[in-house]
């Protein structure tokens, strides 16, 4: 998998992508609990594409993945149960990782992930962090099987009727064995 940060002429391509994953999701089981047009949608990627967060993993030529990497919890992350005590700014998240049904079951969120931590260790950050829907099981597998700590079940004040609580991850860029493929 080729992995960039967005361009604003990928919008088009990353908009359709999102949608065609929402698409599958609400046919199967909408584990983020994504809402197409509402979110992930164009101007929210359009947003982080300008503030060079969003990114874009190809096979071929097809985008494959899509993930926004940045320093914003979007949300209390003061109330998760960290191994690392750090303040915001020196830590990064992962956040709307995805992979097109298509492509699934061949290493690509891994992929994905993987190179997150490794621009993350590379520009100095101490850790990655992330929060995930608590009954998006694949999601919490994908971390947990890649070295994330749990870090409980919070509440990130984020005003989300349907999603009260998120369950945060933690990987620590600080450890020695943090070579990754």
């Amino acid at each position: 998998m080729y992995i960039r940060k967005s361009e604003m002429a990928d919008l088009p391509a990353l908009t359709k992508f999102y949608d065609q994953v929402v698409d599958y999701l609400y046919e199967n089981v909408n584990y983020p609990r994504w809402e197409k047009g509402v979110y992930p949608c164009e101007e929210s990627i359009r947003q982080r594409i300008q503030k060079g967060e969003q990114f874009i993993g190809y096979i071929g030529p097809f985008v494959a993945g899509a993930f926004v990497f940045n320093e914003d919890p979007a949300g209390d992350y003061s109330v998760g149960e960290w191994k690392q005590n750090l303040k915001e700014g020196e830590y990064l998240i992962i956040h709307t990782l995805a992979v097109h049904y298509s492509f699934y079951g061949k290493g690509y969120a891994t992929e994905m992930v993987n190179f997150a931590k490794n621009l993350a260790k590379e520009l100095g950050y101490k850790a990655v962090r992330i929060d995930v829907v608590p009954d998006n099981y694949p999601a919490r597998r994908l971390y947990e099987s890649l070295g994330f700590s749990y870090a409980g079940n919070k509440d990130l004040s984020r005003n989300f009727e349907h999603i009260p609580t998120f369950c945060l991850y933690e990987f620590d860029l600080t450890k020695e064995k943090t070579v990754f493929d």
